[in-house]
């Protein structure tokens, strides 16, 4: 029977200068942040964008706050509630681990109508930059989730590249972290960009980018939960599915809609002042 490929031992602490501790999954969430951010700066230049590089520089703590405070919200809210509901302390220890995806993606879609309103800004043409350059972090967060061993895969004996995780016992797993980096992160940047410099037929239909996110993140996640290990303390939720699944559905349905509602800018303008 096949035994799987040894996990690699990585240091969760990517390095240390004095008292400052960096970890992989802080340095994660850094880089994701500034690599997005030089991204958008780069498109608003080439498309003229109202959501021009000094409101992207000023928007850049308001997503911070959102990824950051959103997805530990979400993740004791929908993973962990009671847990954290007896050791509420806990809530505080990001360095610790427990984010989620979902709650992130609410928190930045908060600070987005927030600052959209503020400055005067239609809130879908913010909207269609940050998903173009949101896969940079997605891609660097299921790497750091891979190098910390956790939010590992399924047993499988039937692939070449099972992984055996410290914590997920002795039998190789599908290494689903890197398959999630994978589409969530590679391919999910390359479709979404290549819509954005390629098509501008949809990149004119403010709304359309913003919705193709949905349904792609949405469709892909979904179906690589089916590869990874459900969360230990929740197990399947609903017919065999998993709480990563029934948050992904009105991610897609909602991105079915924006696509059907989007329309060229010149019909659009009145978003400016609605928000």
């Amino acid at each position: 029977m096949y035994q799987g490929i040894p996990f690699p031992s990585v240091d969760p602490v990517a390095f240390q200068i004095g008292w400052l501790i960096v970890r992989w999954y802080s340095l994660a969430y850094i880089l994701g942040l500034i690599g997005a951010w030089l991204l958008a700066r780069h498109m608003s230049d080439k498309s003229h964008s109202v959501f021009t590089r000094l409101k992207i520089d000023d928007f850049l703590m308001w997503a911070t706050l959102g990824v950051v405070i959103g997805g530990r919200l979400g993740y004791v809210l929908f993973y962990n509630l009671s847990y954290f509901m007896e050791f509420p302390v806990q809530i505080l220890a990001v360095w610790q681990g427990g984010m989620s995806f979902h709650g992130g993606l609410l928190g930045v879609i908060a600070a987005t109508l927030l600052f959209a309103r503020k400055k005067q800004i239609p809130v879908l043409s913010m909207g269609d930059i940050l998903v173009c350059v949101a896969p940079i972090g997605l891609f660097l967060g299921r790497m750091a989730n891979f190098m910390n061993g956790e939010l590992f895969g399924r047993i499988t004996h039937a692939v070449p590249w099972g992984v055996v995780f410290p914590m997920g016992g002795p039998e190789p797993r599908h290494p689903s972290q890197l398959y999630e980096a994978l589409t969530e992160g590679v391919l999910l940047f390359i479709m979404l960009n290549a819509v954005w410099w390629f098509m501008p037929r949809y990149r004119e239909r403010q709304g359309f980018l913003t919705g193709l996110f949905f349904i792609l993140y949405g469709v892909g996640r979904f179906a690589l939960e089916f590869f990874r290990e459900p969360d230990a303390h929740l197990g399947f939720i609903m017919a065999q599915l998993t709480m990563g699944q029934i948050l992904c559905i009105p991610m897609i349905l909602f991105g079915c809609w924006l696509i059907m509602h989007s329309s060229p800018k010149a019909t659009l303008k009145k978003i400016k002042g609605e928000f």
